[in-house]
């Protein structure tokens, strides 16, 4: 039953997520007011707004309008409760993930808004960024120094890659692997690794299937960024020690 309590909580974290990912960009106050829904605007009932559950129940619609609610709402609540339980499996339930669960909840906001507005939010990943440190300074000091680091090079890292190719990735994306790196510590390597093949595949797929038209046509890295991340919270430190074995 433990991994019960993650999964609960990442349900409850995936749709506050959706309020920032809505409101947000739309410069929206996140508390006031309520959830209502974005087609009447009616203020949306306690028991309407069950992660998941009141989407299925309702089938995808307003109780008040009719109108269709995105299946969004419980597919970011959904990842959410399973990105909550693998990293808390993963890491055997271990202090770091006071400091490590507000990050994969950072990921998985970014990533959505990234998705439908193409940007990546300073008032996300600023905050994210204090975190990282002051947490850190206090559950895995010792730490700290690498942590340091590693968001110094990733952000260096980007940022070359930004100036490099005008246009091709944005300022958010350089700022966001900064803050991977801050929290990842050498495994923002791996997560970086990551980010950019499972971007090429998706970029050569998008131009085999739309041709010379798709050179023109921007993909948000931050979803690939954040999937890095993921994958780096649960197995990254495991690939660099495995590297590090291997070939140094």
């Amino acid at each position: 039953m433990v991994p019960v309590v993650p999964a609960l909580l990442g349900l409850v974290v995936g749709s506050f997520l959706n309020v920032v990912a809505y409101r947000l960009p739309r410069g929206e106050s996140l508390a006031f007011p309520g959830s209502r829904c974005t087609s009447c605007g009616q203020a949306v009932k306690p028991w309407d707004n069950v992660p998941v559950l009141s989407w299925l129940l309702l089938r995808g619609r307003c109780r008040s309008c009719g109108e269709r609610i995105s299946p969004r709402y419980p597919l970011v609540e959904m990842v959410t409760g399973a990105v909550f339980t693998v990293v808390a499996l993963a890491l055997s339930f271990d202090a770091d993930l006071i400091v490590l669960l507000p990050f994969a909840a950072v990921l998985v906001a970014v990533a959505a808004i990234d998705l439908e507005h193409r940007i990546v939010p300073n008032k996300i990943v600023l905050p994210a960024a204090i975190w990282a440190v002051a947490a850190s300074a206090v559950v895995r000091p010792g730490e700290l120094p690498e942590l340091l680091i590693a968001g110094a090079g990733a952000f260096l890292a980007l940022l070359i890659a930004a100036l490099a190719r005008p246009g091709g990735m944005g300022m958010g994306d350089v700022k966001l692997a900064g803050v991977m790196g801050l929290y990842l510590g050498s495994a923002v390597i791996p997560a970086l690794l990551i980010a950019f093949a499972t971007g090429a595949v998706v970029g050569v797929a998008i131009m085999l299937r739309e041709g010379a038209s798709a050179r023109k046509k921007g993909v948000p890295f931050a979803p690939f960024l954040a999937l890095g991340g993921l994958a780096s919270l649960v197995m990254g430190a495991e690939l660099v020690d495995l590297y590090a074995s291997r070939f140094l």
